[in-house]
């Protein structure tokens, strides 16, 4: 793990644990995507960003599990799911996806396929 990423996690050292589950299925499905490291997220993109990690307040605190993480997806249509905290349209087209995740069972084949929906989509456009 780079230095990066484990300062981003300094604040949440609980969360880590989830974040390289993600990280490592991330790699396996997308070998060629770009990690940015940034003060509120870490982003994965190929042409453009396709899903974000974060500890972004998508729910009331009290309903957020310990630890948790956000993962933050753009797609071009609005995800009709249980597991989708907020979802927005910030423009045409383009919905931006909010999902909590506060364990690595949640890190599944549900979740990534709708990354790889995200993946493709950020290719394209």
């Amino acid at each position: 793990m780079d230095t990066e990423t484990l300062l981003f996690f300094d604040k949440n050292p609980s969360a880590l644990l989830l974040y390289e589950v993600f990280e490592t299925k991330i790699y396996e499905l997308f070998p060629a995507a770009k990690k940015r490291v940034q003060k509120t997220q870490i982003s994965f993109s190929n042409r453009h960003i396709f899903a974000c990690v974060s500890f972004a307040r998508v729910k009331k605190k009290a309903e957020l599990p310990s630890p948790y993480l956000v993962i933050t997806l753009g797609l071009p249509y609005p995800l009709d799911s249980d597991r989708v905290a907020v979802k927005t349209e910030p423009y045409p087209g383009r919905w931006t996806t909010h999902i909590v995740i506060g364990t690595a069972d949640e890190i599944d084949d549900e979740l990534f396929s709708w990354i790889h929906q995200a993946y493709v989509f950020s290719e394209i456009k």
